[in-house]
């Protein structure tokens, strides 16, 4: 028998970037990156552990933004162009690189690569990605946890409860659209939480969460089994902790498997180390370099001086690590197990880019890891935290300390000098929201047209990637843009309906630019006669 279990969580999301009204936009390039790169290749890989009978089993947590963006026909439609193109690029590679071999290698490995991508994504899925998450979802291997409705950080709008509500309701709502079941999880945005948040996880129907470790450590009462096991909070949700030493050796890239010399180097790419005018079909088409997906150096050391990428030898790398991770969970998995009176659980949560974008070898080292696991031991197996609540019949109840990841555990990153100009903007269309949401509770027409409107442009001011560019000073220019432009937005929508004076072709336009969410009804915001 099993003396304990490992819960691996991929948390995959992306901000909603979407500009129908640019041919290119370089930040849409980020979700084409995420499909190329993370997405399509955990797909093959699910498809290949069910295909093969592999007995595991992995929870996602998906961020309906991200859901929204994979269901949209005007992304998918230029991803596949994408594909196209980078196919095109890649072999112009193995034209340019035919006099170096291990150039000329690479070139063909990348070729294959989006060939690959392209007959997942186009020939098997007919570009419904979800449509495979919903396969992985019914076969039982696979638990998907939902995030709140637009990666809202929670614990900075703790004093309008509408607002939280708001996040929780459209991300359960989009949820049962897509999987037609409602969701038993939810990844809270940045594992942000602050004391009473369970109880209107509790109210949609939420049965557990995830914190940071402190979350839990520094719980009342004291957690008789630190971050080894769940705990009820007293609304009846279960909570779960990251474990810090599996989690500092996946996400460290200086003590961590992913800063290893072998592995390949994510900041150099031909579309800055090439020639221009030989590269520039590839890119924005403004003038300004960026990433390709195609690079051919690896991390080598801390200087520019890199060496060139060799797969086969990343890859023996990766089923080395793989093989590490698993022997050191089997010691921490035996040590635990002879303490704590119960079978402990190992909570390994990740975000999913991490895995195949940023760590380009992450989704091998995850497949090696998973069938290691599966069949090279027997101390500990694979788990999924719906799974293990129902190991037990008792969990001791505490009360979860307020707590995020990130620096310093507490908010910090999504609060500071950079970025605290957004909260009193946000706590106003709130507050204006509310008013509205109060005031016209039974709206119909176009008022309930722009009325649900409002709440769109709100929900997507909230999303903690923009205070989070701002803090990393990455692409700040463009957070602070969007974040103004839904401020503006949302105030001239809200006079509009305050004078009775709708502009229909104007409300057309913002619905057909961030048209996700078709589920959203403003009367969440609604406080009057809400105990």
């Amino acid at each position: 028998m099993e003396k304990g279990y490992l819960a691996f969580i991929l948390h995959a999301h992306l901000p909603f970037v979407r500009h129908p009204e640019h041919q290119h936009f370089l930040e849409e390039s980020w979700f084409y990156e995420g499909l190329t790169e993370t997405y399509i290749p955990l797909i093959r890989m699910l498809d290949q552990l069910l295909d093969q009978g592999v007995d595991f089993n992995l929870t996602i947590s998906l961020s309906p933004t991200l859901m929204a963006m994979m269901e949209d026909e005007l992304l998918n439609q230029r991803y596949l162009k994408k594909l196209e193109r980078l196919l095109e690029l890649s072999e112009k590679e193995i034209e340019r690189t035919r006099y170096d071999s291990r150039l000329n290698h690479l070139a063909g490995m990348y070729n294959n690569l989006f060939k690959e991508s392209l007959q997942i994504y186009q020939d098997k899925y007919h570009c419904r990605l979800l449509e495979a998450f919903k396969k992985f979802d019914a076969s039982g291997k696979v638990e998907f946890m939902i995030c709140a409705g637009t990666h809202g950080f929670l614990p900075v709008v703790a004093m309008y409860p509408q607002a939280v509500r708001a996040q929780i309701k459209i991300a359960v709502d989009t949820y049962k659209r897509i999987f037609g079941h409602h969701p038993a999880g939810m990844w809270l945005p940045e594992c942000g939480y602050y004391p009473g948040l369970d109880n209107l996880l509790d109210e949609f129907g939420i049965r557990f969460f995830i914190v940071e470790t402190h979350g839990v450590l520094f719980a009342e009462p004291r957690p008789r089994f630190g971050v080894y096991n769940p705990y009820y909070c007293k609304s009846g949700v279960s909570v779960f902790a990251r474990d810090t030493e599996s989690s500092k050796a996946v996400w460290s890239a200086v003590d961590g498997y992913p800063g290893d010399a072998n592995y390949r180097e994510f900041y150099r790419d031909i579309g800055y180390d090439l020639d221009y005018d030989y590269i520039s079909p590839y890119l924005n088409g403004d003038g300004t370099r960026m990433n390709t997906g195609i690079k051919y150096y690896r991390i080598s050391g801390r200087n520019n001086d890199k060496d060139l990428y060799h797969p086969e030898q990343a890859l023996a790398t990766a089923a080395s690590h793989a093989g590490n991770f698993m022997f050191n969970r089997e010691r921490q998995i035996e040590y635990l197990s002879g303490r704590l009176g119960r079978k402990p659980i190992i909570v390994a949560p990740y975000d999913a880019e991490l895995f195949g974008h940023w760590w380009f070898e992450g989704i091998n080292w995850l497949n090696f890891v998973i069938r290691k696991v599966c069949y090279d031991q027997k101390i500990f197996k694979l788990t999924t935290p719906r799974q293990y609540l129902g190991l037990y019949n008792k969990y001791q109840v505490i009360e979860p300390s307020f707590s995020s990841w990130g620096w310093k555990g507490y908010s910090e990153v999504w609060l500071e000098g950079s970025n605290d100009w957004i909260y009193p903007h946000l706590h106003m269309m709130i507050e204006r929201m509310t008013e509205l949401a109060n005031e016209f509770s039974s709206a119909s027409g176009i008022l309930a047209e722009a009325l649900n409107h409002l709440a769109r442009e709100l929900l997507l001011a909230q999303a903690s990637d923009w205070p989070f560019m701002m803090k990393t000073n990455t692409f700040s220019s463009y957070a602070s843009q969007r974040v103004k432009d839904h401020i503006d937005r949302f105030n001239a929508l809200y006079e509009m309906v305050r004078q009775n004076n709708i502009d229909r072709d104007w409300l057309k336009r913002r619905k057909t630019q961030y048209n996700l969410f078709p589920e959203l009804d403003y009367r969440v915001y609604k406080t009057e006669g809400v105990v």
